[in-house]
């Protein structure tokens, strides 16, 4: 079974947090959402605090070698708390260190940038984080998914159809490919 490591905290985008969970977990895989703390942690949702996930673990009990890959979903609030966490960027370092897919939409590419991962790699984000990540040496591209190795971006909600499948095709889940519909 295909093991996916989510990272987020309060604040993050409803939907790029919830939409691939339930694509990726409907497609087989089994997902564990880490967080600072334990509990609860709430999304952002139209402007206002949306519903709340359920923390598995603390990204101090994760371990790279336990998943398959990392998601990152955005929202503003979220990847700007996540980036200023030292047990954050290591795992992110460590998941670029063996080579296994990182997803991250909207506005968490900057974790990717603090990770300073993104030298010399085909990026994309959130119009508003695209000279950060020019600045930490991302080649930055306005289309729905960039892929480069394995670094997988996408710019805002719009895109989580194609980013999530492009996930799945990094995992060789291309049998449940099929189950994403078009406007998901």
């Amino acid at each position: 079974m295909t093991r996916i490591l989510i990272i987020a905290t309060d604040g993050f985008e409803q939907s790029e947090l919830m939409e691939p969970k339930s694509l990726l977990e409907d497609a087989g895989a089994n997902i564990t959402v880490a967080s600072l703390e334990e509990g609860e942690i709430k999304g952002w949702n139209d402007g206002n605090w949306g519903d709340s996930v359920s923390v598995d673990l603390t990204v101090e009990e994760v371990s790279e070698g336990d998943y398959d890959a990392l998601l990152l979903p955005g929202g503003q609030i979220n990847p700007d708390i996540l980036r200023m966490n030292e047990t954050v960027i290591d795992l992110v370092k460590q998941f670029d260190g063996a080579n296994k897919p990182i997803a991250a939409i909207c506005h968490a590419p900057w974790l990717l940038a603090e990770a300073d991962i993104i030298d010399g790699k085909t990026v994309t984000g959130w119009p508003s984080i695209r000279t950060d990540l020019e600045n930490a040496g991302g080649d930055i591209v306005d289309q729905t998914v960039a892929v480069d190795g394995n670094l997988i971006t996408s710019r805002n909600p719009d895109d989580i159809p194609a980013f999530t499948s492009t996930l799945m095709s990094a995992l060789k889940m291309a049998d449940n490919l099929d189950r994403i519909p078009e406007d998901a």
